[in-house]
């Protein structure tokens, strides 16, 4: 081998070990031009499933858990990441004082899961100052995973 042939070689092998490839082209560096693609958010409905998987959209009742249920719901930023709502808040755990009618309570929707076409609120908190005791419940109204639908 001669010095020419044996420099085009050294010269070749750096370069592939350089850029992690083993084929033949030329010194260019690729050249990137503009800005990086950015994800968008996905367009469509954005929902909240009840107890049961039911897809509800800005629903003014429905139910939180098995136990618990939400009522006269008046939402704001309804598809924002964060959607709130003033409502009333009532379960078999507050029976009989609240059967007529739930305790005040403000409801907090985070967590959008973008699937294809729609999203869903993936997390609720609940605060009231009538809220159970999760200790004698089971359940922590502060900090409840919603159902999500399969894709």
């Amino acid at each position: 081998m001669d010095k020419s042939t044996a420099v085009a070689t050294a010269c070749a092998v750096a370069l592939m070990l350089a850029v992690g490839t083993t084929g033949c082209g030329g010194p260019e560096r690729p050249q990137v031009q503009g800005p990086a693609p950015t994800r968008s958010p996905a367009a469509g409905p954005v929902y909240v499933s009840d107890d049961m998987g039911h897809p509800l959209s800005s629903p003014a009742t429905f139910g939180l858990t098995e136990f618990t249920s939400l009522s006269h719901l008046k939402w704001r930023d309804w598809g924002q990441p964060k959607a709130m709502a003033t409502g009333e808040v009532s379960g078999g755990w507050c029976s009989p004082e609240c059967d007529k009618s739930g305790y005040p309570a403000t409801v907090e929707l985070t967590r959008l899961q973008r699937q294809e076409n729609v999203s869903y609120y993936t997390r609720a908190t609940v605060r009231s100052s009538h809220l159970p005791d999760p200790d004698k419940t089971g359940e922590d109204l502060r900090n409840v995973h919603l159902i999500v639908p399969e894709p």
